[in-house]
């Protein structure tokens, strides 16, 4: 594998590793619990969570390098914050089945991917407006609270994120083979599959995770 995807798959593993240990560490922690998740922190949390990723989706390719590095972690770091609920309500043995399921489909179709000869720009559209109606969706059921939607919306989201893992890691591909060998490219592309692997496995979790009594 050329220089470009290993850094981007290193970088995504340095994410998910800062994410998890992050969730575990709080979620040990019965008073940052509280903290979190008690008061109007979390709300703070998620608008940071979303903050943090307009900024960087809007500004990565004009930031250097260490930038960029900072950038990700940060919000890999935020997002450990909230993952932490996780590890409070699954059993911790069904939350390491689903990432490995996780991992394997989202290997799967990032095989697709790489060796598919369609060009996956084809979708891309359609996976933004499906993504569009999914965020639609989820905000109209916070209010709703209806578990079968609930369950229809993560089946949907799972195909949707299968979709953008195959997409972006072509993306990434097409740029190896144009030469590209850049860290914030690689981090960027870090980011993106970060992304699609989190909703793959926080919606699996929701389907087929086994929940403390």
């Amino acid at each position: 594998m050329n220089q470009l995807l290993s850094k981007t798959f290193l970088w995504m593993f340095v994410g998910l590793l800062v994410t998890f240990l992050t969730g575990y560490i709080v979620s040990m922690n019965e008073n940052m619990l509280l903290s979190i998740f008690g008061g109007p922190i979390f709300w703070i949390i998620i608008i940071l969570e979303f903050a943090l990723v307009i900024f960087f989706s809007a500004r990565v390719h004009k930031m250097k390098p260490v930038t960029a590095r900072i950038s990700f972690l940060l919000y890999s770091f935020v997002s450990g914050l909230t993952f932490s609920s996780i590890f409070v309500g699954f059993e911790i043995g069904s939350v390491m089945y689903v990432f490995l399921i996780a991992a394997v489909v989202f290997a799967i179709f990032g095989a697709i991917g790489y060796f598919i000869n369609t060009d996956l720009n084809r979708i891309s559209t359609f996976l933004l407006m499906g993504l569009l109606a999914l965020i639609i969706c989820c905000v109209v059921n916070i209010f709703l609270a209806n578990s079968t939607f609930d369950l229809i919306i993560s089946i949907i989201a799972i195909l949707i994120f299968f979709g953008f893992t195959a997409y972006d890691i072509q993306q990434m591909k097409i740029l190896s083979n144009a030469g590209i060998d850049n860290e914030v490219v690689a981090i960027n592309g870090a980011f993106q599959l970060y992304l699609d692997f989190i909703n793959i496995f926080l919606h699996l979790l929701t389907l087929i995770g086994n929940s403390k009594d």
